[in-house]
């Protein structure tokens, strides 16, 4: 019987451990997210600390633009914020889901709306996170644009041609 009990306990502990590796993708995908944010964070930090110094020498028309940008920088910065807060939780969320896998394995108990629970807000924050991250996206494009606009008085389409 002994010989019969361990293929199974074997099979099961596999079982759990492919499982888990699920989850574990999905976390590296989060860790990815997290280093493109910090990246961008680390660009709008360097954007603010450039037009922050050219404020002090500005004349009042050049300093009301900067404020502008800075208003702008700040708005993004507070969508990384967000956006990384949200890839974190979901982080947490996977982890809290292997965890759980493990620890339903161990105690052979129904842990399966807790483990639903935490992979869908893995799966929710991760998602807002990326909504967040486009918006700051298509903020940035439209700082560009103005940014370009502004050093060209005529940005008329048809003189392109």
């Amino acid at each position: 019987m002994s010989g019969l009990a361990l293929p199974a306990s074997l099979e099961g502990t596999a079982h759990v451990v492919q499982l888990a590796l699920t989850p574990v993708f999905l976390l590296t995908g989060v860790a990815t997210l997290l280093n493109v944010f910090a990246t961008r964070l680390a660009r709008v930090a360097d954007q603010a600390d450039r037009v922050s110094g050219q404020v002090a020498g500005a004349s009042e028309a050049e300093r009301a633009a900067l404020v502008r940008r800075l208003t702008r920088l700040r708005r993004r910065s507070l969508s990384l914020d967000a956006a990384v807060i949200l890839a974190a939780t979901g982080g947490v969320a996977t982890c809290g889901a292997v965890l759980t896998l493990f620890v339903g394995a161990l105690r052979a108990a129904a842990v399966a709306g807790l483990l639903f629970g935490l992979f869908g807000a893995a799966i929710l924050c991760t998602l807002c996170a990326l909504v967040v991250f486009g918006v700051e996206m298509l903020m940035a494009s439209r700082a560009v644009r103005d940014r370009l606009a502004e050093q060209d008085p005529s940005p008329d389409p048809s003189a392109e041609t």
